[in-house]
């Protein structure tokens, strides 16, 4: 055992960590292993397998049966409903049909997001795509402003997350800590009960549910979630909306990729970063598009997708990395500078022409 050779940590140069250990062309020969290893067992695999350091070759070195979620995709919906009631402390727009409960975490500015821990039930006036990370903890959401339509409502449905959107006054009547249920099992208004209040859960197996005469069709924003709703009954995609792409694949205001690298050096060190290991920042700005547009195509073909150009506004441009360089102030950003008036506008042409490369 003395002589027996000891594993070494080694550091890796910087060259090495900001490039991608596999390229396009592994990651599709892996994908076509996958098909035929599937193929050959007739069900749905988990195969491990490895890139060798020496010869450069991918090895398969594992392939069992995936018992997991081929079993569960797609074939039970979970129902909710309350078995009892108390005291109605807010109500508004029902997001989903799930219930959630927990203590309540009011956040009245970005900057005490941290406070929210796992569980908690976030109450807000509104939020926006920053708000997303503190998002994933709660338990339940709750918001002042917004329709069925907001980024809230939209965020809690990628989620999974039980939301009450618009109830006017939440934040003044939710104080911090008070433990509450919130419904949006009982059609489309939600409440928020005081107290925490048991609840039924029952399964519904897809298999059984009868067809009807309109085609629906999904609102999808992140493509990382598309392939679960796909197993959901649809029609396609109604609206893939292309900023929800930018904001969580990219984070990258499209002004300071085109300009690159003549921004000053903090800008160009934060778009370096998150373009690491593309040939360029417009590059890795096209690509990253392509990839979600492609994977949202994909989880649902070969039904139809819809895909809307970019609709920021400009205060949810700014929050983009090197945003505040070049976005205005607007008084009313829901009313400002958005949507077709900046495709048509000089300003931010090139921008535009961007995100249809």
């Amino acid at each position: 055992a003395g002589s027996a050779e000891k594993v070494m940590t080694v550091d890796v140069t910087p060259e090495k960590r900001n490039r991608f250990s596999l390229e396009d062309a592994d990651i599709t020969e892996l994908a076509k292993y996958a098909v035929i290893i599937e193929q050959h067992y007739g069900r749905p695999m988990d195969i491990e397998w490895g890139k060798d350091g020496q010869d450069g070759r991918i090895y398969i070195l594992q392939a069992r049966p995936e018992t997991v979620k081929s079993q569960a995709a797609g074939q039970v919906e979970m129902r909710y409903k309350l078995k009892g009631t108390s005291k109605v402390l807010a109500k508004g727009r029902a997001i989903g049909q799930k219930i959630g409960a927990g203590p309540v975490r009011v956040i009245r500015d970005p900057s005490e997001m941290d406070r929210v821990q796992p569980g908690d039930v976030l109450v807000a006036d509104m939020t926006d795509p920053n708000w997303e990370p503190v998002m994933k903890r709660a338990s339940a959401i709750i918001t002042n402003r917004g329709g069925r339509t907001c980024h809230a409502a939209i965020i809690a449905r990628e989620l999974g997350v039980p939301a009450v959107v618009g109830c006017g006054d939440a934040t003044e009547h939710l104080q911090d800590g008070m433990m509450v249920t919130v419904s949006c099992a009982e059609g489309d208004e939600g409440h928020i009960y005081d107290g925490l209040i048991e609840t039924e859960v029952t399964e519904v197996s897809r298999g059984v549910l009868p067809e009807i005469p309109v085609k629906i069709t999904m609102n999808i924003g992140n493509p990382q979630l598309a392939f679960d709703f796909c197993q959901i009954p649809n029609a396609g995609v109604g609206l893939a909306r292309l900023e929800f792409i930018i904001n969580n694949y990219i984070g990258v205001h499209p002004r300071a990729v085109l300009e690159y690298p003549n921004i000053d050096p903090d800008l160009k060190r934060a778009v370096e970063s998150v373009a690491r290991g593309y040939a360029s920042p417009r590059q890795f700005y096209e690509d990253k598009l392509v990839e979600g547009v492609a994977t949202i195509a994909a989880a649902f073909y070969p039904k139809p997708v819809i895909v809307r150009l970019s609709d920021f506004k400009s205060n949810e441009y700014k929050k983009l990395i090197g945003g505040s360089r070049y976005e205005p102030d607007e008084e009313n950003p829901m009313l400002g500078f958005r949507g077709a008036s900046r495709y048509v506008s000089a300003d931010f042409g090139e921008a535009f022409a961007l995100e249809c490369a």
